[in-house]
């Protein structure tokens, strides 16, 4: 009956498809030009690439889990409120630094063998010990989502000797191994570039789905989960990282994130001082501001004449404090690296551009593509390997070689 239900749930909204895409595109028309950010050119191949992020959107419109029952939404809201409060008698909407609790290193995962698509990899599984605040609303049901207190990464580790470290963080939606693997060309990287490289799971992601799909209740609309999501993905990537300084204390290591992971990564930089290199990529900066951008005004405003908007002040002030804007980088301003799309519809220019001001003007790569494209973008690949030179993680010749696409002699 339950897949009976859904598969009329898919029809309906299926059905409003075409006036929830108008609304939006009508919304944003006028919209897209900002400051400091290259206008792509108008041609066909650009409009290609905006279609791709167009049809993920329509995939998220169609099947996501989104906060629909106002009852519900009701709930969300005073969630966002109660957090909130107990956020700023503690101090930390002022410090948010303070929020973020250290974790403990990592030295004894569970530890496995697989493959994919006969890709050999090592699967890493841990508790994640991660637990909001006691007394902070929201810490019981994050709680009780079991299948995400147990953290994976899957590692891509060379046998002979040490090697300097990639980790790559991936976005929404993503966290299996085959996704994650295409997405960030692990064999590329791994073969060809010769490091290491290890893709921690983000909370709520692949193996710790607990909806239907992996991101489900990430950005579903209750955004005391989201905080706690986030806040749990930078606690899991630092036990990560201690994790690999365990087996080397002197390992160059580079975190690469992609859109979600981009987010993840800048605000990583807030916390990590010794990071070699940091690459956000197609980075969002603002869960509220990207909220915005994505429904409609006209559903916004129906939903707050309703009473039940979720996208408020503050909602925009309790997720400050898992922004990266709010955190100045402990990482060496050289040392950090963009990339974003200049005609991304999904993740507006602006984060990327917000980020790279914060960052003080660093690197920064404009591809003419969207969100989705930076797969097929040469820019992207280009920036990687000059980010991975620049900071002494990968040598001249590796260059050569990773360019031609050989392995190294």
């Amino acid at each position: 009956m339950g897949s009976v239900s859904y598969g009329i749930e898919l029809a309906l909204r299926s059905m409003t498809v075409p006036l929830f895409l108008g609304a939006r595109w009508a919304s944003q028309r006028g919209e897209f030009v900002f400051d400091e950010v290259p206008p792509p050119p108008k041609n066909w191949s650009v409009l290609a690439k905006l279609l791709l992020d167009e049809a993920f959107f329509v995939s998220e419109l169609i099947s996501a889990t989104v906060i629909f029952d106002p009852t519900i939404r009701e709930r969300a809201a005073e969630g966002v409120q109660d957090s909130l409060q107990f956020m700023q008698d503690h101090g930390w909407i002022e410090k948010p630094a303070r929020y973020h609790q250290t974790p403990p290193p990592l030295l004894r995962p569970e530890i496995s063998q697989a493959r994919d698509r006969g890709i050999p990899y090592f699967h890493l599984q841990f508790e994640s010990g991660y637990e909001p605040h006691e007394g902070e609303p929201g810490r019981e049901r994050w709680l009780a989502y079991k299948k995400n207190t147990i953290a994976h990464a899957y590692v891509l580790q060379h046998d002979d000797g040490p090697r300097p470290w990639v980790v790559g963080i991936h976005g929404f939606r993503m966290g299996t191994p085959m996704v994650n693997f295409t997405a960030f060309k692990a064999q590329w990287l791994h073969e060809v570039v010769g490091l290491n490289v290890a893709f921690p799971v983000l909370p709520l992601h692949g193996a710790r789905k607990y909806g239907r799909r992996g991101g489900d209740g990430f950005f579903s609309g209750d955004f005391v989960d989201t905080l706690h999501a986030q806040a749990q993905a930078l606690w899991d990537v630092r036990r990560i990282l201690s994790w690999i300084r365990s087996q080397d204390e002197d390992a160059k290591i580079a975190v690469y994130g992609l859109s979600l992971g981009g987010f993840t990564t800048a605000l990583t930089a807030g916390f990590e001082k010794d990071l070699d290199c940091v690459i956000a990529g197609i980075p969002a900066t603002d869960f509220a501001a990207l909220a915005r951008w994505n429904v409609p005004k006209p559903v916004r405003r129906l939903a707050e004449r309703q009473g039940t908007g979720l996208i408020t002040e503050e909602t925009e002030k309790l997720l400050s404090v898992v922004s990266p804007i709010h955190f100045k980088p402990k990482v060496k301003r050289e040392n950090l690296f963009i990339f974003a799309g200049a005609n991304d519809r999904l993740t507006p220019p602006d984060h990327a551009r917000n980020l790279w001001r914060h960052w003080g003007r660093n690197h920064i790569e404009w591809y003419e593509g969207g969100h989705v494209s930076f797969m097929f973008e040469a820019k992207v690949q280009n920036l990687i390997l000059k980010a991975l030179h620049k900071t002494g993680i990968i040598d001249a010749d590796t260059i050569r070689y990773a360019q031609l696409g050989h392995e190294l002699p």
